[in-house]
């Protein structure tokens, strides 16, 4: 379990690459961007043309793409990683994607003689860079075991809560509660402006006191860039129980406005 496979060198991939080489792993690496390809190049990784490239050659394949149709097309098809990659071969899942895409991947895998881990990864870029993602592990526990040493890499902490789906699940509902807390955090500082208030300074003190979050502790990492993506899937669950979730609706809608006011310069907490 030497061999590392990455598909997407974008900023989550590319600061997961380097930690992986610092970690004495050999790293391959494809993704559509050759600017994404050369800047791993340089960290030491090797740069292959296709999925079913990178699969031959790795025991482990770490998908770090956006969309549910990026993962499906990395994963099916005659040039896609299930067609190519040798029986054994662990297949990780660190897109947020939708549950349901996730454990059909995981069946798919299955009847092909690999093992697929659904493991969504969460705390943003910045944690990326540090190496303390946290990793939300779905799928076989001894599966899981065999690329801890890798997740290790770049997750300062990893939580297994299950089936495969289960780590979409639990990143779902962990971007609800971030979504929901980032839009009442840009109302509240929006309000706060209007009356004259020093922002930072008034964050100082919520910092001390029960307004305290993960979002106004890091609120310049906030940036609602994939918030609408995240809710349309908690959207979608919501949905799939045929459940009325109002303030998921809601949200989903607000984290709009939020990006352009965070855009705009609104709500400084910190200033900057």
């Amino acid at each position: 379990m030497r061999n590392v496979g990455l598909v997407g060198a974008g900023r989550m991939g590319r600061a997961m690459v380097r930690h992986l080489i610092a970690r004495g792993f050999a790293v391959s690496v494809t993704d559509v961007s050759a600017a994404a390809c050369e800047a791993v190049a340089v960290l030491g990784a090797k740069v292959v043309g296709t999925p079913a490239e990178l699969a031959a050659g790795s025991d482990a394949v770490f998908i770090a793409v956006g969309f549910d149709e990026e993962v499906s097309a990395v994963c099916r098809g005659a040039d896609g990683m299930f067609a190519n990659a040798r029986p054994g071969t662990i297949v990780v899942v660190n897109s947020t994607i939708s549950a349901d895409l996730v454990r059909a991947l995981g069946d798919e895998a299955r009847a092909r003689r690999l093992d697929l881990l659904d493991i969504p990864i969460a705390r943003g870029a910045a944690a990326a860079e540090a190496g303390t993602l946290l990793a939300l592990a779905g799928g076989d526990a001894a599966v899981l075991e065999r690329v801890r040493p890798m997740l290790e890499a770049f997750c300062s902490d990893i939580s297994h809560l299950g089936d495969i789906g289960h780590g979409q699940v639990a990143k779902a509902i962990n971007n609800l509660l971030l979504w929901v807390d980032g839009v009442a955090l840009t109302e509240a500082g929006r309000l706060a402006e209007s009356t004259g208030i020093d922002l930072p300074g008034l964050r100082d003190a919520l910092l001390m006191s029960s307004g305290r979050s993960w979002a106004l502790e890091n609120w310049d990492s906030v940036t609602f860039t994939w918030a609408l993506k995240d809710m349309q899937l908690v959207l979608d669950m919501c949905d799939r129980t045929g459940l009325s979730f109002p303030m998921a609706g809601l949200v989903k809608e607000q984290v709009k406005q939020a990006r352009e006011a965070k855009r705009r310069g609104e709500a400084k907490w910190t200033g900057g």
